[in-house]
């Protein structure tokens, strides 16, 4: 039966409401620096491809840095992680604004701002869009995540108007002040939250461990990379409308900073609309139509955009533009954080920003490129074909439902009491576990053991196999190998409800008298007997 909960239950939820309240002025802010930078570059360069690369230079920082900040997220504190963030990017935009007053920028020098403040954002996003999971219970996580969407559209379908009207009656560096100040609304609210945060017993990966461990639990998670490589597709094709239209705005409409701004305003109309809708479409269509009919939805409203010289027809053609585009991100967002256990969800959603926004960037420059040598007309006209590939490719990649499996931890790992003097670090450790298995059930437990790899693989096992005893062949033995102790722990506290089916399968299948038996054994070296081979104490490595 549908989930008929209210699309606004979320924001009963104090903190939540209070920092997507937050938020919204500071999208506003953003959104308002957005116009005045493009706008600039708009007037300082006669390029293109320069116009376009301020789309690229804001988005290739979540490319680039994303995954990284999705580490940290996962690793440490989130909420004082966002305000690091923050406090970063009101550093950039103030020193932004000051080059500004000074007359210093150049396109160059303009770039490089908007990277720096796209490197706060890539910090920054992980982080919260993992938080909001630990803020609203699971059954509200759908509606939370396409209020986040609504409330940056709602400022979308203001902010770009707000900044035309500042852009054209005070110049790009008001825009840019703008923007400085309204972090200081979000800043104030993270400082009020005091989460409570479960403890974690054991000691934090290093960052190149968890960046690892993020991108193997992504990789041998299918529907995962479903969604990754959609997301990737969307932000190519779709980008070439955000990318251009500062150009369509002034040449193909004839229109200044107010035009433009009203413009974006209409495509931010279309996303409230979308976010709007949102929860009625899920109830009513799958997940792989929504997508389908945003690629197409976005294709037509390209076309439009490109050969049309009204500006209410090129308005038209966004408001659809604009309910695409969240609909398509929105449901992209959640499908990625209800496929994932809160140990990764940040590394996950990073993952997925980095694809999508890694889109984006290539993209920005793709359409950039096309435009400067055929035409911003034909470039969107060009991107409206290549959208309806990403309709084609859900045909052969479909996406995948919406995840009701249960991913919270386990819990029924106790760590053994040892003999030996095992410290975290002690390592390597191999695990062997036997299964008594008749004849008649080898086929189904060969089935499970498959599924079974993958988990083992995904949490951070390595070299696992599966070995038939040749003098006993109803006894089967399931090895696998982790770094070190502490591995081994995280290994077994990462197992979710979701998995214990395939435990209990297993469990189901053994017909020994006595649950499986579990080896836990350090390698050794073979050194000569004058080093005391047989010392009682595990090599140690670091």
């Amino acid at each position: 039966m549908p989930d008929r909960r209210s699309p606004l239950s979320p924001l009963s939820n104090e903190f939540y409401r209070r920092i997507w309240l937050a938020s919204i002025s500071s999208n506003l802010g953003g959104l308002i620096q957005g116009v005045g930078a493009a706008w600039m570059m708009a007037s300082i360069s006669t390029s293109e491809n320069m116009v376009a690369l301020v789309q690229a230079s804001n988005t290739g920082p979540i490319m680039l840095l994303s995954l990284v900040a999705g580490a940290i997220a996962d690793s440490f504190d989130r909420r004082r992680v966002m305000i690091a963030a923050q406090l970063f990017m009101i550093t950039v935009s103030a020193l932004l604004t000051l080059f500004a007053l000074l007359g210093l920028i150049t396109p160059w020098i303009l770039l490089g701002f908007t990277f720096l403040i796209g490197c706060g954002t890539a910090l920054n996003n992980p982080a919260w869009q993992a938080s909001v999971g630990d803020i609203v219970p699971r059954e509200d996580l759908a509606a939370a995540v396409s209020l986040n969407s609504m409330g940056f559209n709602i400022t979308r379908s203001v902010g770009p108007a707000i900044g035309g009207m500042i852009v054209a009656f005070a110049g790009a560096a008001a825009a840019f002040a703008v923007n400085t100040l309204s972090y200081f609304a979000i800043v104030y609210a993270l400082i009020r939250w005091r989460p409570d945060f479960p403890k974690n017993p054991l000691p934090r990966e290093q960052l190149g461990q968890a960046i690892w461990a993020g991108l193997r639990y992504v990789s041998m998670s299918p529907n995962l990379g479903k969604v990754l490589f959609r997301g990737f597709v969307f932000g190519l094709t779709a980008t070439a409308i955000l990318s251009l239209l500062p150009i369509v705005a002034r040449d193909q409409l004839s229109g200044g900073a107010l035009s433009y701004g009203g413009l974006l305003g209409a495509f931010g109309f279309g996303a409230i609309l979308g976010a709007l809708g949102n929860q009625r479409l899920r109830e009513i269509l799958s997940s792989e139509d929504i997508v389908r009919a945003a690629f197409a939805g976005f294709a037509v409203s390209a076309a439009l955009t490109g050969i049309s010289t009204s500006i209410w027809l090129t308005a038209a053609a966004l408001v659809l533009a604009g309910a695409c585009w969240v609909l398509a991100l929105s449901l992209f967002n959640t499908v990625v954080q209800l496929s994932t256990p809160r140990w990764v969800v940040g590394r996950a959603l990073s993952l997925y920003q980095t694809a999508t926004f890694g889109g984006m960037a290539t993209g920005s420059w793709l359409w950039g490129s096309v435009a400067e040598s055929a035409g911003s007309s034909e470039a969107l006209v060009a991107s409206g074909i290549l959208m309806m590939v990403g309709v084609a490719i859900g045909f052969v990649l479909p996406m995948p439902a919406f995840a009701t499996l249960d991913l919270d931890p386990l819990n029924r790992f106790n760590e053994p009491s040892l003999r030996l003097d095992i410290r975290p670090r002690s390592g390597p450790i191999v695990i062997q576990i036997d299964f008594e298995i008749t004849d008649a059930d080898v086929p189904e437990f060969l089935r499970v053991m498959v599924e079974r790899r993958r988990i083992r693989l995904r949490d951070g096992a390595r070299n696992w196999t599966l070995m038939r005893d040749l003098e006993n062949p109803d006894i089967w033995t399931e090895t696998y190998h982790v770094p070190t102790w502490v591995d081994y722990v995280r290994h077994n506290h990462r197992r979710t409800k979701a998995d214990a089916e395939i435990t209990d399968r297993l469990l189901e299948l053994h017909r020994g008298t006595s649950p499986p038996h579990v080896h836990r054994m350090i390698e050794r070296q073979a050194i000569p007997p004058s080093d005391d081979v047989f010392h009682q104490h595990p090599v140690d490595h670091p």
